[in-house]
């Protein structure tokens, strides 16, 4: 068994109904899952997806070991038969999805699957737990950074994760979303990330003095000395302690490229403001100032909003955790079925509640650009089948509301299809781009945003509607469902 094989990594439930796909014959039928969420995290005008990556290595380390088979025995729930199908079990199927790092809508597939029902119900947990899980930290991020503007933003989570494994891919999704850095040595290893960090305020206490401290740690990392002045008096010592030793680092002939101060308490607004006085006094106007303590978007844009003078924000609980949000709530219903003649026909769940009915079918998403802006306009969720010609004009509406209608004139707009091959017949045929990559992917997607799209309160929502064939099809299901 591999260290990577979370085979096991599913509910009870899901291997309850394999059993009784296996028992009643019915499991090599061919079933198609969407993989979305209902809202977006936060009050979030959107998302960013993220996880693709570990779902890739879920599924090439698919497989039932010896041990597993045992435990699974020992439970009295399985029958000799399934557990000998489940000794050999192996992918087979189709899986499509939204490249990581993109800007994603509520309704909108981010994955697909197709496979025989038996084994893509076995997959539902595991998704769900490393899409929900990514996704959300990598949306608390693309709101940070966005508060942030220009200055660039550090995860410094790790110690306030609920785990290790959220700590690990928390900071894996928070660089996704926008973050420079992490302060997370085994995901920087892990992933190629940069990492980053100061020190903490007992390498101040255990010297005698706030200057020794100054003076050793300087000498220990004279390229990139961020000195954290606030242990005993940030204004009446720590700031003009932490000016001396630049200024023998100067003398020395060491010009260091990356050097400042941190902040971790008190008035950011005021003490940053004085500190950028006491620095450029200094002749160190390119000194940083890097603050922490308790911040998230609100409290970074309320500091912009007062003048601050901080340049490089490092950000832990509130984002490792994405405080005020706990959870994306991603769902994964079946679309299609095989039935009993061959055919796929199309599924549909019924709820009272308008929004927990599904979307019936075989899918895909046309994100639509405006030409002259390269802004999206909407996203378009159609039958697979379905293709846009871009040389006619295009009318969408709004399928909650239909007498909302947009039509765009030809030369106007162009698409994009998001969904992307990433699996076919069980054989991986995508391969993942670096974290860095998927970052750089990330940023150039946010800005196909339009900012009332991401404004932190109250933000613009974006058009994700259905084609006229999808939506028709919706209805006439609901409406036989009823008589």
């Amino acid at each position: 068994m591999q260290n990577n094989n979370l085979t096991l990594l599913t509910d009870l439930y899901q291997l309850t109904m394999m059993q009784g796909y296996f028992s009643s014959g019915t499991g090599n039928r061919q079933a198609v899952f969407d993989l979305y969420y209902r809202s977006n995290p936060g009050g979030n005008g959107f998302a960013i997806c993220a996880g693709l990556e570990q779902i890739m290595e879920y599924i090439d380390n698919l497989e039932f070991s010896a041990d597993d088979l045992e435990y699974l025995r020992s439970l009295e729930l399985f029958s000799d038969g399934f557990l000998q199908y489940l000794s050999d079990f192996k992918f087979s199927g189709d899986i499509f999805a939204i490249a990581e790092g993109s800007v994603v809508f509520p309704g909108e597939p981010l994955l697909r699957v197709r496979a025989p029902i038996i084994q893509a119900q076995l997959l539902e947990t595991a998704l769900l737990n490393i899409i929900n899980h990514q996704t959300l930290i990598a949306t608390k991020a693309a709101r940070v950074c966005h508060a942030a503007g220009n200055d660039a933003v550090l995860e410094f989570g790790l110690r306030r994760a609920q785990g290790p494994g959220a700590g690990i891919f928390g900071a894996r999704a928070a660089v996704i979303g926008g973050c420079v850095a992490t302060s997370n040595v085994i995901a920087g290893k892990k992933f190629a990330i940069p990492i980053r960090g100061t020190h903490a305020h007992s390498w101040i206490m255990s010297f005698s003095d706030e200057l020794t401290a100054f003076r050793e740690y300087a000498k220990a990392f004279p390229n990139t000395p961020i000195l954290l002045v606030d242990t005993y008096d940030t204004i009446n010592s720590g700031i003009p302690n932490a000016i001396k030793v630049f200024d023998e680092l100067k003398e020395s002939g060491v010009n260091p490229a990356g050097f400042g101060i941190r902040l971790d308490s008190g008035d950011f607004a005021y003490l940053s403001k004085v500190a950028r006085e006491m620095l450029d006094s200094a002749g160190y106007p390119n000194a940083i100032i890097c603050a922490s303590n308790d911040l998230d978007e609100d409290v970074i844009q309320s500091l912009k909003v007062q003048g601050t003078k901080i340049t490089l924000w490092g950000v832990g609980t509130a984002l490792i955790t994405s405080k005020g949000e706990s959870a994306l709530g991603g769902v994964y219903k079946l679309s299609a079925m095989e039935n009993e003649k061959g055919e796929i026909i199309p599924k549909i769940k019924i709820s009272e509640n308008p929004e927990k009915i599904t979307n019936p079918g075989i899918k895909k998403i046309f994100r639509i650009y405006d030409t002259r802006t390269k802004k999206i306009k909407a996203d378009l969720i159609t039958l697979d089948e379905e293709q846009i010609d871009i040389t006619k004009k295009l009318t969408i509406f709004d399928p909650k509301a239909i007498w909302k209608k947009m039509t765009l004139m030809p030369g106007r707009y162009f698409v994009k299809e998001l969904l992307m091959p990433i699996y076919q017949n069980g054989k991986r045929v995508y391969t993942s781009p670096s974290v860095m990559q998927i970052r750089q992917h990330s940023i150039n997607d946010q800005n196909t945003l339009w900012e009332e799209h991401r404004r932190l309160h109250c933000p613009h929502i974006l058009p994700v509607d259905l084609s006229q064939d999808l939506y028709n099809l919706k209805q006439k299901m609901i409406w036989e469902s009823r008589h």
